[in-house]
């Protein structure tokens, strides 16, 4: 009996485990992000419309994620920096790029947020344990769902100014 209980109990912790995104940074710094490490940083919301359907999502920025990997943020988003892109990877393989600047809430409006909640609840099975939630598409293709990857590149051939000061 103990044999089987152990055996469920081990089937239960395997989608525990698994919520969590791989994060890599620009110079390949690491970092893996769990589902209670994003849900005590502090949140955000932002009411979307997706799919005919409008929800209000609960987040992080995702700014403020791929900053714990070495992601320029605030005025350090210029010059070569505006050429950095965050791909991010669904589960199921599905992927979106967005422009580092546009995480940048000194850049644009919307919000881009690393989402684990809608309308109060966790996210569903489908969508879940994280999606990206970009705010302000006219159209939710960038709102990847089922996030276990997120990754900071460089894209600029152009050398950084040596401590420019603008």
């Amino acid at each position: 009996m103990k044999l089987v209980l152990a055996a469920a109990l081990a089937v239960l912790a395997g989608p525990a485990l698994a919520q969590s995104v791989a994060l890599q940074g620009p110079d390949g710094q690491a970092a893996t992000l769990s589902a209670a490490d994003l849900a005590a940083l502090p949140h955000v919301s932002v009411t979307a419309t997706q799919h005919g359907k409008t929800s209000t999502f609960e987040g992080v920025p995702l700014g403020d994620i791929v900053a714990r990997v070495g992601a320029a943020q605030g005025k350090a988003v210029h010059g070569a920096e505006l050429a950095t892109v965050i791909r991010i990877t669904g589960k199921d393989g599905y992927q979106v790029v967005l422009g580092l600047a546009e995480t940048d809430p000194g850049t644009r409006a919307g919000k881009v947020l690393l989402v684990d909640r809608a309308d109060g609840a966790p996210l569903p099975a489908g969508d879940g344990p994280f999606r990206i939630v970009v705010s302000d598409d006219l159209r939710p293709a960038r709102s990847a769902r089922m996030v276990e990857k997120i990754e900071v590149i460089r894209l600029s051939t152009a050398k950084p100014a040596a401590a420019a000061h603008h």
